[in-house]
């Protein structure tokens, strides 16, 4: 996609922002140019000024105070999420934050209050949102094929033990902060425009060298909108079900990333019925041949991964210059913040002594 090359200061270069976003954006050249790092680490600094032949700074700070940038990319530890965020749009620089974008309301409020107040941009690095898989569940529910849906499940799991600093309270660690993000993201959006009650309960098991949660099970719940359950477990090693399930009066699609199945009736083909007066038939239970219509999709994308950093980063380059909206907007990702506190402030988790 020609244009104008965008010029980009990423903050942060560990798993996040050297694997995720430099991994993409060193490829993206008609599109992007790194021009500078900020990293506390001295090898890090000097791999980026090898790999990109861009200036390094050791404090974020630094990076916030060098005015040739078009775009600041805030990869820093979660919680200098909102704090380094709101000071780069103070400074006049357009912000992509990794997730959590917050881990409190009122704190993406002030994100987005300062992005309003410089006149600059603020996108949510939320990247599951351009999983192909989940852009073909969302195609097909608005097709109506599945008719009003019911339940939606997300399993977001497997068997795993962690010790890095994703498994520290105070660090914003957790599998709800750090894996959280995107089935929730999911979730939200599949759940609708309404606000949702919400139930959660969340656990620091044995496998968790740190406090944080890795057993976390979420529903979300309400007047006219689908109930939907989000798994994050840890003590999964036997999978139980498909990565993603959506159950309509229709019908229902089962799969994950590689492969979608579903199938559907067509109420005006199958039999008709009515209340039957009285007590079963024969002492059987009801049962009808329905004219099932079963149908499935397959991911063409080798690199579903790369591909969503791809689309996601297509998108703001066509923001910025002029020739397109934001996919992710903040205000979708503030109804997922305000979930995710919600989840914390029913479980209260011990915390451990340092």
């Amino acid at each position: 996609m020609a244009g104008k090359v965008l010029k980009v200061g990423i903050a942060g270069q560990g798993r996040s922002g050297f694997d995720i976003h430099a991994r993409w954006l060193r490829e993206a050249t008609d599109q992007y140019k790194i021009v500078a790092v900020a990293d506390l680490l001295p090898e890090r600094r000097g791999q980026a000024k090898t790999e990109f032949g861009c200036r390094v700074y050791e404090d974020y700070k630094e990076l916030i105070g060098d005015k040739d940038l078009d775009l600041f990319l805030n990869c820093l530890p979660s919680p200098l999420h909102p704090k380094g965020t709101i000071e780069a749009l103070r400074a006049g620089h357009n912000v992509v934050c990794e997730k959590p974008l917050a881990t409190k309301v009122a704190d993406v409020d002030k994100m987005v209050a300062a992005a309003r107040k410089a006149r600059k941009l603020l996108a949510p690095f939320q990247n599951s949102r351009f999983y192909p898989f989940f852009r073909k569940t969302r195609e097909l529910i608005a097709s109506g094929k599945l008719g009003t849906i019911l339940h939606v499940r997300l399993a977001w799991s497997g068997f795993s033990r962690r010790w890095d600093w994703q498994t520290r309270q105070d660090l914003w660690g957790g599998s709800l902060n750090n894996t959280g993000p995107h089935p929730m993201d999911h979730a939200v959006m599949l759940f609708g425009p309404k606000t949702p009650k919400v139930f959660a309960v969340m656990r620091s098991g044995e496998n968790a060298a740190g406090d944080a949660d890795d057993f976390t099970l979420v529903t979300l719940y309400g007047k006219g909108s689908p109930t939907v359950e989000v798994v994050l477990s840890s003590y999964m090693a036997y999978p139980q079900g498909d990565r993603l399930f959506v159950g309509g009066t229709r019908g229902c699609l089962a799969g994950g990333a590689k492969e979608l199945k579903w199938k559907y009736f067509d109420p005006a083909k199958a039999p008709a019925f009515k209340l039957m007066k009285g007590w079963s038939d024969n002492r059987q239970y009801c049962w009808e041949p329905l004219p099932w219509v079963e149908e499935q999709w397959s991911c063409d994308v080798k690199d579903e991964f790369a591909y969503n950093s791809e689309a996601f980063y297509d998108n703001i380059h066509d923001v910025m210059t002029g020739n397109g909206k934001l996919v992710v907007t903040p205000q979708q990702v503030r109804r997922q913040i305000a979930v995710i506190e919600e989840c914390h402030r029913q479980n209260r988790l011990p915390k451990r002594k340092k």
